[in-house]
C-alpha cells in the first residue's frame, strides 16, 4: 500500500513554500488534486496524485535533493519572487540556483544582511513558527542618541501593534554625536519588529542588517553573493530550531 502524507507537507517538500504558506494556499482554494478543490489536510500519494497550484503542475520528486541557502542581501532588493511594479528581488541574486527554493523569513527593502533559501519547507516552518524562538542578531544604526532608560525599555519590550515585544538583548558598539550602532538580539519575528521598537522609543532606524540566525552567521560573505551552508551548519540550524521548540513545549 502506498504512503499517503498531507497535501500541504507534499507541497512544501516540493518547493512551493513553507508548511504555513502551502496551507494558505489550500485554504485559499488555490490547490487542486486530480482537477479537483483541494482539502486542508487532505492525504495524497506524492508522485501518484496530480497537484496543482493556480493550474499548474506541482512536480514531486522523493529523490530531490535538498538545498539549504544564504544570502548577504543588500538594501534595495524586496524579498519577494516577482514584483508587479519592477522592482529588485532577492531572487534576481541567485545566479546558478537550479532549485526552486523560498526565502525562510523576510527582510524589508530597506533592510540588508542574512537571508536563508531553502526547499525544506519542514525546517523552514519550524524556523519560522511563532513558537520557535530562534535567536535573530541584527546591527542596527539609530539616530539621534540614546540614553540608558530607553536602553533598558527596548530590552525589556515595548508595545508595538497593540502587543509588548519579548525581551531582547541590546548594547551599545558604537556612539557618536547624533548616531548610535547597537547590536540588538531578538528571537521573535513579527513584520518590521525593529522599525516599529526604534519608532515606539522616538528614534529613527538609519541602518539595519541582520548578522546571524541561530547558530549561522553572515561571516565575511560580500553583499549579493550567496553560499550553500556547509553540513555542519544545517545540522546546527536544525538542532537549534528542535531544542527551541522543545523549550516552547515545556514553557
Amino acid at each position: 500500500m502506498e504512503k499517503k502524507t498531507r497535501i500541504h507537507k507534499v507541497m512544501a517538500a516540493a518547493g512551493v513554500g513553507s508548511l504555513r504558506a502551502c496551507e494558505k494556499l489550500v485554504a485559499e482554494g488555490r490547490v487542486t488534486v486530480n482537477g479537483r478543490p483541494a482539502a486542508i489536510g487532505q492525504p495524497v500519494t506524492p508522485g501518484r496524485d496530480l497537484i496543482a497550484v493556480d493550474g499548474e503542475k506541482v512536480y514531486v520528486d522523493t529523490r530531490r535533493k535538498k538545498r539549504y541557502i544564504m544570502l548577504n542581501k543588500p538594501r534595495g532588493y524586496i524579498t519577494t519572487a516577482s514584483d508587479e511594479l519592477g522592482r529588485r528581488t532577492v531572487f534576481d541574486l541567485l545566479d546558478g540556483v537550479q532549485e526552486r527554493v523560498f526565502p525562510v523569513g523576510r527582510l524589508d527593502r530597506n533592510s540588508e544582511g542574512l537571508l536563508l533559501f531553502t526547499n525544506d519547507g519542514e525546517l523552514a516552518n519550524k524556523i519560522m513558527h511563532p513558537s520557535t524562538h530562534i535567536d535573530k542578531k541584527y546591527r542596527v544604526t539609530v539616530t539621534p542618541d540614546i540614553d540608558d532608560l530607553t536602553l533598558v525599555t527596548l530590552s525589556e519590550g515595548v508595545e508595538i501593534d497593540g502587543k509588548k515585544t519579548a525581551p531582547a538583548i541590546v548594547r551599545v558598539l558604537t556612539k557618536e554625536p547624533g548616531r548610535v550602532v547597537l547590536e540588538m538580539t531578538i528571537h521573535e519575528g513579527r513584520n518590521r519588529q525593529i522599525r516599529k521598537m526604534m519608532e515606539a522609543v522616538n528614534l529613527t532606524v538609519a541602518r539595519l542588517k541582520r548578522v546571524s540566525e541561530g547558530p549561522i552567521r553572515l561571516g565575511m560573505l560580500q553583499p549579493g553573493r550567496w553560499r550553500d551552508l556547509t553540513p555542519q551548519e544545517v545540522a546546527a540550524l536544525k538542532n537549534a530550531a528542535a531544542k527551541a521548540q522543545r523549550r516552547k513545549l515545556h514553557a
